[in-house]
């Protein structure tokens, strides 16, 4: 047989998610809107923050405050809502649906966007750890309870994400997602604290993803305590909620 004979057949999987999980990831990185939204806006918002006394947030600097607060955000930024927009606008104009043609399962495909928002992510943290470390942050806890932590946000997240991605036309995507993320940022424990709302309406933001993400965070690397593990759980049902309904409804076309 021929040296030179052809070999036509797909990648091997893993070689084929590597490669999508790359082209995810560059492609996120080179959209500015998609950059403004997870990298820029939390940097600009640790340092506004950290600098200039707007928000009375308690004791000790507010950098220790603000930084868990902003990582959960920049979590959320990626795995909801610059997920959701991008995932929405790739339904309408049929490239989930080429895709979904292609050797690479569906599943690998989700599994691709999922591995692109944790690269992102990583990049996301390791800027605004230097950006807070730089304004003076003294993080203190357990790096295995905050990975746990970051772990479950982006689950649940990314399930709300593709939720709404799968199941909404582009536009309302692109403005729900919006929408929520600024809900989210003035209502969810991130550079507000929640002690200056109601008590009735306390009650309700604290099962919020975000908010659990933000205080279990804060728990950790503020006061050095242990495992949150009532915040984790919160968000354990956040991932097994979003990712299940993602899994029932997303719709391909």
């Amino acid at each position: 047989m021929s040296t030179f004979t052809p070999n036509p057949g797909a990648a091997p999987l893993p070689r084929m998610i590597g490669a999508q999980t790359a082209l995810e990831t560059r492609m996120l990185l080179r959209n500015g809107e998609q950059l403004l939204l997870t990298v820029i806006i939390p940097s600009l918002l640790l340092l506004l923050f950290s600098t200039v006394d707007v928000i009375d947030t308690g004791r000790g600097k507010s950098v220790d405050f603000l930084a868990p607060g902003i990582l959960a955000l920049a979590v959320m930024s990626t795995a909801f809502t610059g997920q959701a927009i991008a995932t929405g606008f790739e339904r309408r104009y049929g490239v989930l649906k080429r895709l979904g043609a292609s050797p690479l399962p569906r599943w690998a495909l989700m599994t691709a966007k999922t591995g692109s928002v944790l690269v992102t992510e990583i990049l996301q943290i390791a800027l605004l750890t230097v950006i807070a470390l730089a304004l003076g942050w003294s993080p203190h806890g357990n790096p295995l309870s905050v990975l746990l932590l970051l772990v479950l946000g982006t689950a649940a997240f990314s399930g709300l994400g593709l939720l709404m991605a799968g199941t909404l036309k582009a536009e309302a995507t692109l403005a729900a997602a919006n929408l929520v993320f600024l809900l989210l940022l003035v209502g969810g424990g991130v550079i507000v604290p929640l002690d200056k709302f109601p008590h009735g309406l306390r009650a309700a933001l604290e099962l919020l993803p975000i908010t659990a993400l933000s205080d279990g965070l804060r728990d950790v690397l503020q006061y050095g305590r242990d495992m949150p593990w009532g915040e984790a759980g919160i968000l354990a049902v956040w991932a097994v909620l979003g990712l299940g309904a993602a899994a029932r409804w997303f719709r391909w076309e």
